[in-house]
């Protein structure tokens, strides 16, 4: 009886330390998975508004926008992670309105109506395919020093990469130079011939003459145009990308009674290929593979880690 008397106020003692206890175990494991899966948004800057969209569903419309969704699912895993790691790197210096622009002055972004606009009736198809890649690769980031990097990645190059201090004059110790072997004339679009009058061409580089010569033109280590003089104006080879509207830096340039341009590859070439990241992916190279190719020295971690 005494016995059972004392087992009894015991057990109603130890009540309020259960009752602490379950109450603090609980907010504990609340507080550590709200630390565990980070919400992280990103605004983007959308048909003249405004997008603040949860992370992995803005990754999931930049993928669909960047990259063809017939490439290789390791290749859109590839295009997930630099997408990813290029917005949160430019979330960080934003302009206090939005993280990017939804074109390619930073990357394409298109949403639900666009894809089904531009997909049809395999819009299900693509689209589970993509939210895949995005999936699989939940919260995956490049870095550098475990800092975020600067992700550039363009559509093709001419079968190397550039040196990021060739074309964006920076010194980026995981932005050098690779080959890029997938990247060649069994590619549409690989060589393309561009047509100019020779009006159009004076007046788009604003010379200073009546009929243009190349006085100079100098390319650099991977074949790309570092620098071409024409009537006495020098113009860095992007630069005169920018202004004829070129698929790419590395051209090769032939005037008569009209200028020819033939053009290797597309894009600033800095980077991941994309094109390079599909021929490595369908030659059974996986996602972390061909990063690391692309961008020397990185390390894929969680964005909650970094």
């Amino acid at each position: 009886m005494i016995n059972n008397k004392k087992l009894f106020l015991l057990a109603v003692s130890l009540i309020p330390l259960v009752v602490i206890s379950f109450i603090l175990k609980d907010k504990t494991n609340f507080i550590l998975s709200k630390k565990d899966s980070p919400i992280i948004y990103i605004k983007t800057l959308y048909d003249g508004e405004v997008l603040e969209l949860e992370l992995e569903k803005y990754i999931t419309g930049v993928v669909a926008g960047e990259m063809p969704a017939l490439f290789n699912e390791e290749a859109l895993k590839a295009q997930a992670v630099a997408s990813r790691t290029y917005a949160l790197y430019r979330k960080q210096n934003n302009n206090g309105v939005y993280d990017l622009t939804s074109n390619t002055t930073n990357q394409v972004y298109l949403d639900e109506k666009a894809l089904i606009d531009k997909w049809g009736s395999n819009y299900k198809k693509y689209m589970t395919k993509i939210m895949n890649a995005v999936n699989e690769t939940k919260g995956e980031v490049l870095t550098y020093d475990n800092k975020l990097i600067d992700a550039l990645y363009f559509s093709m190059s001419s079968g190397k990469t550039q040196d990021v201090k060739n074309v964006f004059k920076e010194n980026l110790d995981y932005l050098k130079s690779t080959d890029s072997i997938y990247d060649n004339d069994n590619l549409n679009g690989f060589k393309v011939l561009k047509k100019i009058s020779i009006q159009e061409f004076i007046s788009s580089l604003k010379l200073n003459c009546t009929y243009p010569i190349v006085e100079n033109i100098a390319y650099n280590e991977n074949g790309y145009v570092r620098e071409i003089s024409i009537c006495g104006e020098k113009f860095e080879g992007n630069e005169f990308r920018k202004k004829l509207y070129l698929r790419s830096a590395n051209f090769k340039i032939e005037i008569t009674d009209e200028v020819e341009i033939t053009t290797y590859g597309y894009g600033h070439g800095v980077g991941m290929s994309q094109y390079g990241a599909n021929g490595y992916a369908n030659a059974g190279y996986s996602y972390i593979d061909i990063l690391k190719h692309y961008y020397t020295g990185v390390e894929i971690k969680d964005i909650k880690n970094v």
